[in-house]
């Protein structure tokens, strides 16, 4: 990717984002569920591979993401997010950002 220069502004939105990323995240973990129960065929195929991902971003243990794709089970997905909501799957601690390379 090129390198940007971003106004203040930008950068200050960007660093907004990706601090409250795990929330959005579990939120948008928690309306996949929705679209889960209602979708069919491909759509539904690319639905748990987002599903997947968001979990794995949210730092939910390999093995229960594993179960949760395989049963292809919303209702266990809803179980997932959940726990995620009462705290007893965290996400993994927010790293400082690493400096710029030239």
């Amino acid at each position: 990717m090129a390198d940007r220069d971003y106004s203040r502004f930008q950068k200050k939105v960007i660093q907004r984002y990706y601090d409250n990323r795990d929330g959005l995240d579990g939120q948008r973990l928690s309306e996949l569920v929705a679209d889960l129960y209602l979708a069919e065929g491909k759509k539904k195929a690319k639905l748990w591979e987002t599903a997947k991902e968001l979990m794995t971003r949210l730092n939910v243990p390999a093995s229960r993401i594993e179960h949760v794709v395989t049963t292809g089970d919303a209702a266990i997905l809803a179980e997932v997010v959940k726990d995620i909501a009462s705290g007893k799957i965290r996400p993994a601690p927010k790293q400082p950002p690493s400096p710029p390379t030239a």
